[in-house]
C-alpha cells in the first residue's frame, strides 16, 4: 500500500485484544463488547473515533467512541447471535469540531472572527456534500447565511455558527479524508447464554439402578431427571457412555487385576463391540440413548457427554490402525504414563504419527457423530495432552456448523496450558478452585481470573468435587465443608457443579494420604440414596434457586472482594449491569468454629448513602435486616449455616413485596 504521510492519528493499546488478535474475546448473547484503546495525534486538534463492528458475513456498522482522560477512548456494541464477531477502531483529525473549539475561544477573547467565519461556511459546504439530501440543504442554506453576515452582523453569523444544529452536522458528517484504522480487525467468539450461566451435575448412570449391584441403564436414570431439575441443575454431565475394555481392566480402588465382575473405568474406552461412536450394552441401545436426551429436555436438563479421545487395548482402531499408537521396542503398544501413576488400561493416541490427518478427520467425526444425535454440551477429558492445533481446528469445525456447541476443558494442568486451551476454543474451564482454600488464595485467584485480561477468555467453571478428586477440605470439614464449597462455587463463578451423590450425601472417606475417593465409583457401581431428603439435597436447591432468581449471580467478572476484619471470613458481592441487583455474599472458611467480623460495605456502589438506612434479606435463612452506615458486623456459624447470601434493597418496601425470591 501507498504510503499516506497525511494520516495523523495513532490508535494502540487496543482491548480486549489477545495475542494480536490471533485468538477472540469470549462474549455470550446479549452481553455488550467494551472497547478502549489510546486514540491521539501531533498538535491540539480535535480528535473524533468510531468504534467498527459486524458479525462475520454481514457488512460493518458503526457507533461512536468517547474520550474518556488522557487519551483514553470507549465505546461498545451489544451481540445479539452466536457465531464469530470483528470489531475495529478509526480515528482521525476532526477539523469541523478543532475549528468550532478555536471560534468559541475567538469570541470569548473578543478577536476578530470574521475570516474564522468564512471558514466555517467553508466547513459547511464540504459536509454539505457527504450529508444526506434532507440536511444537506440545511447546511448550504447556513453557510450561505453565515457568509452573508459575516460583515453586516458579525455577532449573529457566531451565533449561527456554534448553533447546536451546525454542532450535530459537523458531528454526523465528519471529515474522515485522512483518517487511520487500526492494523488489525479483532474476533469476538459468541455463545449462547448457558456458556455464561449453567449448573452442572455429574453422575453414573450404570449406578442409577435401584437394585443393589445391578448395572443400571438410560432407562432407568430417567427416573432421577425431576429430583436433579428439583434441586436446580440444568446440564447433566455421563463420564463415557461407550462400550469398556477387558485388557489390563481396573478393580476395585484402581487395582490389578480385576475381579469377575468389576465393570472397569468407563474412561477405558472401547472393544470388540465398539469404540467412540458405540454405546455400552449394559446402558441400553442407542434409541435408548436417544430417549434419554428427549426426556432430559422434558424436565430442563441438557446432556453433557464426555470426550475421553484415548483407548484401552482392545478398541477396534488399535487393530484398524497401528499407525495411531505408539510402539515400545518390544511390540507392546505403549499405555497412558504419568509417573508415578500408570493407567494399564489406557493407550494414548499418537498425535505426532506421519497419519495425523486421518487421525484428525476420525476425531471429528467422533464428535459429529454425537452433534448429530443432538449433544451439544462436551467434557473433554485431558485436552491438554493433545496439540493445541488439533483443538484450534476441531473447534472451529464444529462452530462452523452448530455454533451453539460449549466444550468444557478438563485440564488441571500449568497455568499457561490452560489458558492456551480457553483461547483455542474451549467455552469454559476447570480451575484451581478445587485447591484454593484460604482467604488469600481466593482472593488472589479470583481476582486474576476476573480482574485481569484473563476474564476476555477464561470461563471458569468450578467443580466443587470430581470422580478423581475428593478435596482434603471436604475429607476433615464435616457438613460444614460442603455447604461452604458449594456457596462458594455457586456463588464465585457462574458456571458450576458438582459430581453427584458423593457430594449431597456428604461422602468424605478418601484413600490414605490421597485425594481419591475410596471405593471410587470409577472403579464400582454403587447404589446411591435418591430419597429427596437425604444429605445436603434441600440445600443445593435453595442455592440453586438463588441463583437464578438473581442475575447478579449468573455472571463472573461482576465479582468485587470487601474488607471484613476476619481472615477466617470471605466478603464478596456482585451487583446486575443494570443495577436493580445487588447481592452481598459472607462465608466462614473455618468448618468448626463460630466466626464474626466487622465488613465495610461498599455502599457508594450500591449508591446507598453514608446515613441511609437499608434493608438486607438473608437469602439461606430467610432472615431480614436493617442496617445503616458501611459498617456492620456478620456472624456465621459453621453447625448451623456457614453463609449468607443477602440481597441488598436500597429503599424500605412492604413486607408483601418480599416475593422475588420464591
Amino acid at each position: 500500500m501507498e504510503f499516506e504521510g497525511r494520516k495523523r492519528i495513532i490508535i494502540e493499546d487496543v482491548e480486549p485484544e489477545l495475542d494480536c488478535g490471533h485468538f477472540p474475546a469470549k462474549r455470550v448473547v446479549g452481553e455488550k463488547v467494551v472497547v478502549r484503546a489510546d486514540v491521539y495525534a501531533d498538535g491540539h486538534d480535535v480528535i473524533g473515533a468510531a468504534l467498527l463492528f459486524w458479525r462475520e458475513g454481514d457488512p460493518p456498522r458503526e457507533s461512536r467512541m468517547k474520550r474518556l482522560v488522557n487519551d483514553r477512548w470507549e465505546g461498545e456494541f451489544a451481540v445479539l447471535e452466536t457465531g464469530l464477531y470483528f470489531y475495529s477502531i478509526e480515528g482521525w483529525v476532526d477539523h469541523q469540531h478543532t475549528w468550532l473549539k478555536d471560534l468559541r475561544k475567538k469570541r470569548d477573547a473578543g478577536q476578530d472572527v470574521r475570516a474564522d467565519l468564512l471558514a466555517g461556511a467553508a466547513h459547511l459546504e464540504a459536509a454539505a456534500k457527504r450529508a444526506l439530501p434532507e440536511d444537506a440543504e440545511k447546511m448550504g442554506e447556513r453557510a450561505m447565511m453565515v457568509r452573508d453576515l459575516v460583515d453586516a452582523d458579525t455577532g449573529r453569523a457566531v451565533t449561527l455558527a456554534l448553533s447546536g444544529d451546525v454542532r450535530n452536522w459537523m458531528e454526523k458528517y465528519p471529515d474522515r479524508s485522512f483518517s487511520t484504522r487500526y492494523e488489525r480487525d479483532l474476533p469476538v467468539i459468541v455463545d449462547r447464554q448457558k456458556a455464561l450461566f449453567s449448573t452442572w451435575y455429574e453422575f453414573f448412570p450404570r449406578s442409577a439402578s435401584e437394585k443393589e449391584g445391578k448395572h443400571g441403564t438410560f432407562r432407568e436414570c430417567e427416573r432421577l431427571f425431576p429430583e436433579i431439575r428439583r434441586m436446580g441443575f440444568d446440564v447433566v454431565y455421563l463420564p463415557p457412555i461407550h462400550p469398556i475394555g477387558s485388557t489390563h481392566r481396573k478393580g476395585k480402588n484402581n487395582t490389578l487385576p480385576a475381579q469377575p465382575g468389576d465393570p472397569g473405568s468407563p474412561w477405558a474406552i472401547g472393544n470388540s463391540e465398539g469404540g467412540h461412536k458405540s454405546i455400552h450394552p449394559e446402558l441400553g441401545t442407542m434409541e435408548d440413548f436417544l430417549h434419554f436426551i428427549k426426556k432430559a429436555e422434558e424436565e430442563g436438563l441438557e446432556v453433557a457427554m464426555d470426550i475421553a479421545l484415548q483407548c484401552s487395548p482392545d478398541h477396534p482402531w488399535v487393530k484398524e490402525h497401528p499407525e495411531w499408537f505408539r510402539w515400545r521396542p518390544d511390540g507392546t503398544v505403549q499405555f497412558a504414563e504419568n509417573p508415578p501413576k500408570k493407567y494399564e488400561d489406557i493407550i494414548p493416541l499418537n498425535f505426532e504419527t506421519g497419519s495425523w490427518l486421518p487421525l484428525w478427520q476420525e476425531l471429528k467425526g467422533v464428535v459429529f457423530f454425537w452433534l448429530e444425535k443432538g449433544v451439544r454440551i462436551f467434557r473433554v477429558d485431558n485436552p491438554h495432552t493433545k496439540p493445541f492445533p488439533f483443538w484450534s481446528w476441531l473447534i472451529r469445525e464444529v462452530k462452523r456448523e452448530y455454533p451453539e456447541t460449549i466444550f468444557l476443558s478438563e485440564a488441571f494442568t500449568r497455568p499457561k496450558v490452560m489458558y492456551r486451551l480457553a483461547k483455542t476454543g474451549f467455552t469454559q474451564s476447570y480451575t484451581y478452585f478445587t485447591w484454593r482454600n484460604s482467604k488469600r488464595e481466593l482472593t488472589d485467584y479470583l481476582t486474576e481470573l476476573t480482574q485481569t485480561k484473563a476474564k476476555e477468555f477464561f470461563r471458569p467453571n468450578f467443580f466443587a468435587n470430581t470422580p478423581d478428586i475428593l478435596p482434603e477440605f471436604l475429607q476433615y470439614g464435616g457438613r460444614a465443608a460442603f455447604l461452604t464449597r458449594l456457596v462458594l462455587a455457586a456463588t464465585l463463578s457462574s458456571n458450576y457443579g458438582i459430581y453427584g451423590p458423593p457430594f449431597e450425601l456428604l461422602a468424605d472417606a478418601a484413600l490414605p494420604g490421597k485425594e481419591e475417593y475410596l471405593d471410587s465409583e470409577k472403579y464400582e457401581i454403587k447404589n446411591w440414596d435418591w430419597d429427596p431428603r437425604a444429605g445436603i439435597r434441600d440445600f443445593i436447591a435453595r442455592v440453586n434457586a438463588i441463583r437464578k432468581a438473581n442475575g447478579a449471580l449468573q455472571s463472573t467478572n461482576n465479582l468485587r472482594f470487601y474488607e471484613i476484619d476476619n481472615e477466617k471470613m470471605l466478603f464478596y458481592g456482585k451487583r446486575s449491569e443494570d443495577g436493580t441487583n445487588m447481592m452481598l455474599i459472607f462465608v466462614t472458611l473455618d468448618p468448626f468454629t463460630p466466626q464474626s467480623g466487622l465488613a465495610r460495605l461498599p455502599l457508594e456502589e450500591f449508591g446507598i448513602g453514608p446515613g441511609d438506612p437499608f434493608l438486607v434479606h438473608d437469602l439461606l435463612a430467610d432472615d431480614r435486616f436493617i442496617w445503616q452506615g458501611e459498617r456492620n458486623r456478620v456472624g456465621l456459624d459453621p453447625r448451623v449455616l456457614p453463609a449468607r447470601i443477602f440481597r441488598v434493597l436500597t429503599r424500605m418496601r412492604k413486607e408483601a413485596d418480599f416475593d422475588y425470591f420464591m
